[in-house]
């Protein structure tokens, strides 16, 4: 049976810790900024970790 192939989209929006933990970017940090305060895009800032059903349908897109 051939090798699945990796999501291409889910690839570009996901990193994979080193413990294998998923880091996703926050929502809403996209477009719009000018009527968001300042410290609520520091919190969207950086990326946040994702467990359970949403992370292990995210391993499975990516094939690990």
């Amino acid at each position: 049976m051939p090798k699945l192939k990796s999501h291409s989209g889910t690839k570009d929006r996901v990193r994979i810790s080193k413990n294998g933990k998923v880091r996703i970017a926050h929502p809403n940090m996209n477009h719009f900024l000018g009527k968001k305060r300042g410290a609520r895009k520091r919190r969207l800032s950086g990326l946040q970790t994702r467990n359970g059903r949403i992370a292990k349908d995210v391993k499975r897109s990516l094939g690990i």
